[in-house]
C-alpha cells in the first residue's frame, strides 16, 4: 500500500493536513511561529518549566482521552489524528472566561502571566478529569509547572475552587466530544505515513508488524516514542535525527496484560498508563511514582524507551532490574527475550542488533513473602534528574536472608547490580549490622563519578546509607525507632 505523505490532525476547532514538515519539527514552534497562537509559552525547551502545556485528545481503548504534555518536545510528526488545543480554545459561555481562568483570577494565582497559561492548561486536563480534586491530586498535576512569582498557594485554591464557577459537563471538550471523536475517526485509513522534507525523513507505521519492516529498511534510523529524551536532542544539542521512526501512535506496543504469573507492559505505555497497575501490584512504587517527571513528562515518556534509551540515570532500570524484569526483543519476524540487567552492557552501547527494537518488558509477581523498596535521590523533591536511584528485593525466611536483587542508577556506566553486597547478605540473619556490613561492599561494586548532580563521594555514602533505610522500614525494631524519632 502506497504511504499516505501528511499527517493529519485537529487543532482547535479545524482539521489540518501537513506534509511540509521535517522530523524535527516541534509542536511549540508550530503554534507560535506558523499558527501565531502565542498564548503557548517558550521557557526551558526541555519539558521541565511547563510554560508549553497544552493539550492533547487520542484515542486509547477506543475512547478520546485528553493529556497535559509539553508542547516544546512535542514532535509534530507524532500528532497524526490527535487533537491539539491550546490555551486560546478555552472560553465560557457567551465568551466568559473559561471556569479555569476565572478560579485564577479570583483567587489572584497570577502575577506576570508568562507561566499562567501552562498553569491553565494543566489545571483543565485534571479538572475534566476529577472536577473535585484533593489538594495533593492539585500538588502532583502542578508538578510540572514551574511557578515563578505568584506561590503555588493562590494556584491551589484557585484549582479547588473551579468547579464553582462552572461545570466540567458543559465544557466544549466534553458537549462535542462525539463530534470531536467522528472527525478524528475520520482521518485514519491505516496506512503508515512518510514526510520527507529536504534531508529529513520521518515514518509512522501503519502497526507493530510495519514497524519491524520499517526498520529492516532504515536500521539505522532514531525511533521515538514519547520524545522526553530525544526531544531535547532536537531542542538542546540542534541534532539531526532523520529518518525517525515514531511510535507513540501504536496500540500494538501499548498493552498492558496482568496475570498469575506477571504483567506484561508494551514498550510504548505511557508512565501515566501503567503507573497504576505497577502501584497496585508492587505498593512500593506508590511514593516512588510520582516522583519520575512531571505530570506532563509522564503522559508522553514510555516505560519502553527509559530502558531502551540506557541511561545510566534512568528511574526505571533499577526497579526493573530489582524485580527480575525481562525484555522481549523484535527484528522482523523474530523475538528473543533477555534479563534487563544483561541489556545494558556499557555508557551508550546495548545488546541491540541492527533493526532491533524494545516490544515489550515482563515483571513476575511479586512472592509475599519479599522485602520491597524504590529509592530515588535528586536535588529536587519533585520533577529532577536522580542523583541515585536504588532498588531493593530481598527474601528473608525465618529470620535468615535467601535472596537479594539489589541495583543502582547514577552509581556506574550503566544500571546495574550491587553483586558484591547481594553476596553479603546471602544466608545471613536480617538485621542492622548484616545491612550495614553489605553496604561497605558496595565500594567493589562502583565507583561513582563526580558531576553537577553529585559527587562520587556523596553517591556512595548516600548508596550506603540507603541499607540502613531500606533495614529501618522493614523491621520491628527500625519502626519502633521510627516511631521515637518522630
Amino acid at each position: 500500500m502506497t504511504p499516505r505523505t501528511e499527517i493529519r490532525f485537529m487543532l482547535n476547532g479545524r482539521n489540518v493536513y501537513l506534509s511540509d514538515i521535517s522530523a524535527s519539527d516541534t509542536l511549540l514552534d508550530y503554534l507560535r511561529l506558523n499558527q501565531r497562537l502565542t498564548g503557548t509559552k517558550e521557557g526551558c525547551a526541555e519539558g521541565d518549566c511547563g510554560a508549553c502545556t497544552i493539550l492533547v485528545g487520542r484515542f486509547h481503548q477506543g475512547n478520546l482521552r485528553y493529556e497535559a504534555v509539553n508542547a516544546c518536545i512535542r514532535l509534530m510528526a507524532s500528532l497524526d489524528r490527535c487533537h491539539v488545543v491550546t490555551i486560546e480554545y478555552l472560553s465560557g459561555p457567551q465568551g466568559r472566561l473559561h471556569p479555569v481562568q476565572q478560579a485564577m483570577v479570583e483567587h489572584h494565582g497570577s502575577q506576570c502571566g508568562f507561566c499562567t497559561p501552562g498553569f491553565v492548561m494543566s489545571l483543565y486536563a485534571l479538572w475534566m478529569q476529577n472536577p473535585d480534586p484533593s489538594e495533593t491530586e492539585i500538588e502532583t498535576a502542578l508538578q510540572g509547572n514551574l511557578c515563578r512569582c505568584t506561590g503555588y498557594a493562590p494556584i491551589i485554591r484557585a484549582a479547588k475552587a473551579i468547579t464553582s464557577y462552572g461545570s466540567a459537563a458543559h465544557d466544549v471538550l466534553i458537549t462535542e466530544r462525539e463530534g470531536i471523536t467522528r472527525n478524528l475517526s475520520a482521518l485514519e485509513d491505516n496506512r503508515r505515513v512518510e514526510l520527507v522534507k529536504d534531508n529529513s525523513r520521518a515514518i509512522l507505521p501503519a502497526d507493530v508488524d510495519d514497524l519491524a519492516q520499517a526498520l529492516l529498511e532504515y536500521p539505522q534510523a532514531t525511533l521515538v516514542a514519547g520524545a522526553t529524551d530525544v526531544g531535547l536532542w532536537v531542542t538542546k544539542f540542534l541534532r539531526d535525527i532523520s529518518p525517525v521512526i515514531f511510535l507513540n501512535h501504536l496500540d500494538g506496543l501499548k498493552q498492558i496484560i496482568s496475570d498469575g504469573s506477571g504483567i506484561s507492559i508494551g514498550s510504548g505505555v505511557s508512565y501515566s498508563d501503567c503507573g497504576k497497575v505497577l502501584c497496585e501490584t508492587y505498593p512500593h512504587l506508590s511514593a516512588f511514582w510520582d516522583r519520575i517527571a512531571g505530570w506532563q513528562i509522564r503522559n508522553m515518556g514510555t516505560i519502553g524507551g527509559n530502558v531502551a534509551n540506557g541511561s545510566p540515570i534512568g528511574d526505571m532500570p533499577p526497579v526493573l532490574i530489582a524485580l527480575g524484569g525481562e525484555i522481549t526483543l523484535r527484528r522482523g519476524t523474530e523475538r528473543r527475550s533477555l534479563p534487563i540487567e544483561e541489556y545494558f552492557i556499557d555508557y551508550g552501547k546495548q545488546d541491540l542488533a541492527e533493526g532491533e527494537f524494545l516490544e515489550q518488558i515482563t515483571i513476575p509477581k511479586p512472592q509475599a513473602a519479599n522485602l520491597h523498596a524504590a529509592y530515588k535521590i535528586s536535588k529536587r523533591r519533585d520533577e529532577d534528574i536522580s542523583s541515585v536511584c536504588a532498588a531493593f528485593n530481598v527474601s528473608v525466611d525465618d529470620g535468615i536472608i535467601t535472596s537479594a536483587r539489589i541495583a543502582f542508577g547514577g552509581m556506574a556506566a550503566t544500571p546495574k547490580r550491587a553483586s558484591a553486597a547481594e553476596a553479603a547478605l546471602l544466608g545471613a540473619p536480617f538485621s542492622e549490622a548484616t545491612l550495614i556490613k553489605a553496604a561497605a561492599k558496595l565500594a567493589e561494586d562502583f565507583t561513582p563519578l563526580s558531576d553537577w548532580r553529585a559527587s562520587a563521594e556523596y553517591r556512595l555514602k548516600v548508596a550506603q546509607n540507603l541499607f540502613r533505610r531500606f533495614y529501618l522500614e522493614h523491621s520491628e525494631t527500625g519502626a519502633d525507632a521510627r516511631l521515637v524519632q518522630a
